[in-house]
């Protein structure tokens, strides 16, 4: 059986998750690639972070993103989210909330779905070597999809 996702339901699966594949454009390519995340319920929003980079360079120039969320078991048995939105980098005390808003909630997932405990956030995701200090960005949801496949 295949049928789509209500958008609660798609939610649920953002909100117990922490990696996904993000959809960037440069020029006229297409980039993805995964990142950590955390779905914030309060502003209905992406969280995550960066160093300056491609990326970042690219999501400035052109702010409009897909995010793609998956839960596969099996080819039979799989759900599916994808999220089209609008990038948004967040500075001074926003920026320092939303990181930590992100820490503790992907800490929370991990915690609730794993046999071992972290701590910090070079547990989970990965570190940034650079003097610089983190680009923190959101992803503004403006739709979000979803299927599944069960046997």
């Amino acid at each position: 059986m295949r049928r789509k996702l209500d958008t609660k339901e798609c939610i649920a699966i953002l909100s117990n998750n922490y990696i996904a594949q993000l959809a960037y454009l440069t020029g006229a390519s297409p980039y993805v690639l995964p990142i950590t995340y955390y779905y914030d319920s309060d502003t209905h929003t992406i969280t995550s972070y960066s160093s300056k980079g491609h990326k970042v360079k690219a999501m400035r120039k052109n702010p409009a993103v897909a995010l793609s969320v998956n839960e596969i078991k099996s080819v039979q048995d799989w759900r599916s989210v994808m999220v089209h939105g609008t990038y948004e980098e967040l500075d001074g005390i926003n920026a320092k909330h939303m990181l930590h808003e992100f820490s503790e909630g992907v800490k929370k997932i991990i915690n609730r779905n794993a046999e071992k405990e972290v701590h910090f956030i070079s547990d989970f995701s990965s570190k940034i070597y650079t003097d610089d200090n983190p680009i923190i960005y959101r992803i503004k949801i403006g739709e979000i999809t979803g299927k599944l496949r069960k046997s």
